[in-house]
């Protein structure tokens, strides 16, 4: 992992397309500012991971599938 030291109001890139900025710094909270292609998805840790393992279940439920073929 890279750490890098950011003062508010300075920024880094990632690629050629993607800017990160230090909106502002309040004790230990840190508002950050991401500029993205809308194509690239950007999102929290925590709601990430609730997508991903709502994919998960989604993905190993086959009794819906199969109940769905069974109308058809």
């Amino acid at each position: 992992m890279l750490a890098l030291s950011r003062k508010k109001g300075e920024a880094l890139m990632i690629n050629n397309d993607i800017e990160i900025t230090v909106l502002d710094i309040k004790g230990e909270q840190v508002k950050i500012g991401i500029s993205a292609p809308k194509q690239v998805p950007v999102y929290r840790k925590e709601v990430y991971l609730q997508i991903q393992e709502a994919n998960k279940e989604a993905a190993n439920n086959t009794a819906s599938v199969e109940q769905l073929a069974n109308l058809f």
